[in-house]
C-alpha cells in the first residue's frame, strides 16, 4: 500500500480545515441571529451596490455560491458601501494599494482536476485495455479579498458606483416590470399557484402547486414577492425539474434533516434571486435556525452543497424564463 507523503497529508488537512473554517464563520453568524443570505434586505445602502451580487472590481465577474454569503457577511459587518472586491495583487496592478492595517475577507476557490482512480488498497486502477482510469476531483483553496473601500489610488472604473433606479419604493411596493419578471419565471417553470386567505405559504410537490396567502396579509408587497420566490426555489426541486431529494422524498416533516437542508437551499436560492431581481422583501423563517445549525455543525460540507443546489435552482428558474422568451 502506498503511503501518502508528509506534504500530501498536510495538504489534505488544510483542505478539511478550510471547509470547517468557512462553515464555522456562517455558524457563528447564525448563532448571533444573523443569516448571511439576508444581507440584501438588511443593508441601508441596498441601492448603492454596483451590481446585484458581489463582483471583482478588476475583472467585473460576479462571485457565486458560498463566496456570495461570505462577502455579504463581511460587507455587512464592516459597513462597506459597495460589494466590489479585489485581491492584494489586483489592487497593485490597477495602480492602487490596500491601506496598511486592513484585514482581508477569506473566500474560496474551487479547482477541478483529474487523478488516477485507486482501489480500496490504494493501488492504481486500469480499464480492460490497460489505460489508467481517471476520476474528477475538486480542490478547494483560500482566496483573500479586500473591499475597494479598503484601498487607495484605485482607478475610477473600479470604485465608481452607478446609481440605478430602485425596483421598489420605501414602502416596499415593487415596480410592475419586476412583478412581471417574477410571474414570467413562475410561468416558464410551469408551476401552478393558488392564492388564498390563510396564514401559510407552501409548495406541495404532490400537486406541483404553490399556495400563497393574499398579498394584503404581508407587511409589504416586497415580502409577498420574496416569499413567492422562496417557494419557487422549492418547486425547482420537483422530479420533472431538478429532482432534489428534499422535494422528491415521500416523507417531509419539520425537524427532518433532509427537510431542514431543503429549507436552507430555498433560503439561499431565493436570496440570490431577490438580489438579481431587485426584490428587498423579508421571508419569516427564523424557526428553522436551530435545524440549520444542527445540519451545519454535523457536516462541514453541507453549506457548500446547499449553496451549489441554491445556485442551480436560481439559475434554472432564470434560464427557463430566458429560454421561454427566446422561443416566443
Amino acid at each position: 500500500m502506498k503511503k501518502p507523503t508528509k506534504a500530501r497529508r498536510a495538504k489534505k488537512t488544510e483542505t478539511v480545515d478550510l471547509y470547517q473554517k468557512v462553515t464555522d464563520r456562517i455558524v457563528e453568524a447564525l448563532e448571533k441571529g444573523v443569516a448571511p443570505w439576508k444581507k440584501p434586505w438588511r443593508t441601508t445602502q441596498k441601492y448603492a451596490a454596483a451590481g446585484p451580487l458581489p463582483v471583482n472590481a478588476s475583472t467585473g465577474r460576479a462571485y457565486s455560491g458560498v463566496n456570495v454569503l461570505l462577502l455579504w457577511l463581511e460587507a455587512e459587518e464592516k459597513g462597506y458601501k459597495t460589494d466590489r472586491w479585489v485581491t492584494y495583487k489586483q489592487a497593485q496592478d490597477m495602480g492602487g494599494q490596500v491601506r496598511k492595517g486592513e484585514t482581508c475577507a477569506q473566500t474560496v476557490i474551487f479547482k477541478p482536476f483529474e487523478k488516477q482512480a485507486e482501489d480500496l488498497s490504494g493501488n492504481p486502477r486500469f480499464d480492460a485495455e490497460g489505460n489508467p482510469l481517471m476520476e474528477s476531483r475538486v480542490m478547494i483553496k483560500p482566496n483573500f479579498l479586500f473591499n475597494v473601500d479598503q484601498c487607495d489610488g484605485l482607478p475610477e472604473s473600479a470604485v465608481d458606483i452607478p446609481h440605478a433606479s430602485p425596483d421598489e419604493d420605501e414602502q416596499g411596493r415593487l415596480h410592475w416590470p419586476t412583478e412581471q419578471r417574477i410571474l414570467e419565471l413562475l410561468d416558464a417553470a410551469g408551476v401552478a399557484i393558488s392564492i388564498r386567505l390563510q396564514d401559510r405559504a407552501y409548495y406541495s410537490p404532490a400537486t406541483d402547486r404553490i399556495v400563497m396567502p393574499e398579498a394584503k396579509q404581508f407587511f409589504t408587497e416586497a415580502d409577498y414577492w420574496s416569499t413567492l420566490l422562496h417557494e419557487m426555489v422549492h418547486a425547482s426541486g420537483h422530479e420533472k425539474r431538478l429532482g432534489r431529494e428534499g422535494i422528491t422524498k415521500s416523507s417531509r416533516k419539520f425537524g427532518d434533516p433532509v427537510y431542514a437542508f431543503e429549507e436552507l437551499i430555498a433560503e439561499m436560492g431565493s436570496a440570490f434571486l431577490c438580489a438579481q431581481l431587485g426584490v428587498y422583501g423579508e421571508v419569516q423563517h427564523e424557526s428553522y435556525i436551530d435545524s440549520w445549525l444542527k445540519v451545519l455543525k454535523e457536516d462541514k460540507k453541507a453549506l457548500f452543497r446547499a449553496c451549489r443546489h441554491a445556485r442551480e435552482a436560481s439559475d434554472f428558474l432564470l434560464q427557463s424564463s430566458e429560454k421561454a422568451a427566446q422561443a416566443a
